[in-house]
């Protein structure tokens, strides 16, 4: 009987499970046999398998990110380890709480020269919160207390702010098969219960504190509230309460969660990105005051005025005590919980009983931009942008809108307009890489549906395994691939004007005809050529089971060049209006 390994692991579970970890994703390997027998004994586990780790880490990602609790991952030791990087990369930068547990063979068998024995301690360096490398397993209570506490330690490292992954490290000695019974379970409890209680408060500011930055605002007409990603229940409703109180636009980027939902979207502006291209516009429509929230937003134009102007007095608030503030030009970074400094600053203010005429500006410079960018509504040219107008539309409430890196998100940022839906949207902005968004996706689908992804067509190649997942469990996906056969993003760049090279070094055309692997994992795939196609497949598609990809081939010249008519066409539209209003 191998006693020793298998109370030392089911005890490690057990306390995975008691501090509120119901997830984990595997991937097949030998040296983590006794955690992935172990955890699929346990009945209050869920064990997600995915063959590759690359893919099974993203997904874990995915999971954890639509969850807003920690899951876990397990492999086996040598390479498998390391081809989690990438996905702990996305999830340190993002705030995403993963529990890393890495099966390694014994210290004897390390640097001599043994299969599969890599060097594992520290491998993901800076990117984890926190690394312990495990004691070899004992059945002593002693021991069973040991490794009891450090499954507590390890969620609560991960969800402490800032929230993020750690690493625990288990060398294993053979014989690797744990002896699992019924009486496992209470015989581990009997022998060393669960002790331990972690309790996680949140971040806030004294009574004093607020009511002096209530007076430094209160005379402060000319501000804006700016929201990144910042995926909180309640945020919206207590931010949006905030704006009312001192009349300040909402910059709302797509992933901060307040451009759906039926909070009031009165001081909600989501065209700030097109309205803030043209320079001399964004001089006029200048803030004094600026309160951001979430990470930094998509919009370049956005951070490139609060980097370019100093003078603004940017106030950065951040409940997991970080450091969002690629700027530096912030003035105050305070670390309260969002949603607490919300609701508190709001009830320190009164409202004023006038109009303001910034808000006013604001709601009808917005109100220009929407109306110029949802001109591509009656439009029948499949134009890349005019997918975030149609979903807007189609996505049922409770959707998931999944958006890929480079082009999607961008524009996601334009022209997914505010709306009554009840709509989560979710992104990979941690490291803003293209890797891992299908699989990412596919995980977050195992906790919200119907799920909806936009991707671009080397994203979607990027990750073409992670399509395995919706196979091997059943999945519900809709996936849109936008495919205009390449790099999109570069022809936006600089770099399109050197035509001699662009194309091998950046276009990357890879004439891919994705139907064939769609099928190889049993999706349903449809080329669409026209909107009322495209209509229809998605509707059909959302109300469906299974893997179902929606492919729309478009062009890459002609995708710049509608874009930059639009935003032209915007800025004309809101220096009319400007003018006309000096004049008055």
């Amino acid at each position: 009987m191998n006693n020793d390994l298998t109370l030392y692991v089911a005890a490690f579970v057990d306390e995975l499970v008691k501090v509120g970890v119901q997830d984990v994703v595997v991937s097949p390997g030998s040296r983590s046999t006794p955690f992935a027998i172990v955890m699929a004994e346990h009945p209050a586990i869920n064990v997600h398998m995915n063959i590759d780790e690359r893919s099974a880490s993203f997904f874990a990602l995915g999971m954890a990110k639509a969850k807003r609790k920690p899951v876990a991952l397990l492999c086996t030791s040598g390479t498998a380890v390391a081809n989690y990087l990438p996905a702990i990369v996305e999830a340190y930068y993002s705030r995403v709480p993963l529990i890393v547990l890495t099966a390694d063979r014994p210290h004897e068998l390390r640097d001599v020269g043994a299969p599969q024995a890599i060097d594992q301690i520290h491998i993901y360096g800076k990117h984890v919160k926190w690394f312990v490398e495990m004691a070899l397993p004992e059945s002593s209570n002693e021991m069973l207390r040991y490794v009891r506490m450090m499954a507590a330690r390890a969620a609560a490292v991960a969800m402490t702010a800032p929230q993020g992954p750690v690493h625990l490290n288990f060398p294993l000695r053979e014989p690797l098969m744990p002896t699992i019974t019924e009486q496992t379970w209470s015989q581990i409890e009997a022998k060393e219960p669960s002790y331990i209680h972690v309790t996680i408060g949140k971040k806030t500011l004294e009574d004093e504190q607020f009511r002096q930055l209530y007076e430094q605002l209160a005379h402060v007409e000319k501000g804006w509230i700016v929201c990144g990603d910042i995926d909180k229940p309640g945020f919206a409703e207590a931010v949006t309460k905030l704006a009312e109180a001192l009349h300040y636009p909402i910059l709302a980027d797509p992933l901060s969660q307040l451009r759906s939902g039926t909070h009031t979207k009165d001081y909600i502006v989501e065209s700030y990105d097109a309205i803030l291209k043209d320079e001399t516009i964004a001089k006029i429509l200048l803030p004094d005051v600026v309160i951001r929230f979430g990470s930094m937003p998509v919009s370049k134009p956005l951070l490139m005025i609060l980097k370019r102007h100093p003078s603004i007095a940017q106030i950065v608030v951040d409940g997991e005590s970080g450091w969002r503030e690629p700027t530096y030009t912030a003035s105050q970074m305070i670390y309260c919980d969002e949603t607490e400094f919300c609701s508190r600053l709001a009830q320190f203010s009164t409202p004023l009983p006038r109009k303001s005429e910034w808000a006013e500006t604001w709601r009808y410079v917005n109100k220009i931009a929407k109306e110029v960018l949802l001109e591509v509504k009656k439009e029948n040219a499949l134009f890349e942008g005019k997918v975030f107008i149609e979903l807007t539309e189609l996505l049922p409430e409770q959707s998931l809108l999944f958006v890929g890196n480079s082009m999607p998100i961008r524009d996601a940022d334009t022209f997914f307009m505010a709306n009554g839906k009840q709509i989560r949207v979710m992104a990979n902005r941690g490291a803003n890489g293209i890797d891992g968004i299908v699989s990412s996706a596919l995980g977050a689908s195992v906790v919200a549906e119907p799920l909806v992804l936009v991707i671009g067509d080397l994203s979607f190649y990027h990750d073409l395994n992670g399509l395995l997942a919706a196979k091997l469990h059943r999945l519900n996906a809709t996936i849109i691939v936008i495919n205009n056969n390449g790099g999109g993003i570069f022809s936006f760049l600089p770099q399109a004007k050197h035509k001699k090279h662009f194309e091998t070094l950046f276009g990357t055309p890879t004439d891919l005809q994705f139907e064939h692997v769609v099928r190889m994992y049993d999706g349903d795939y449809q080329n669409v050529t026209a909107w009322d196609e495209f209509r229809y497949y998605v509707k059909r598609s959302t109300e469906s089971e299974g893997l179902h990809v929606i492919e729309l081939r478009t062009s890459r010249e002609e995708n710049v060049a509608k874009h930059r008519f639009l935003w032209d066409r915007v800025s004309q539209e809101i220096r009319k209006f400007l003018k006309k209003r000096r004049t008055q």
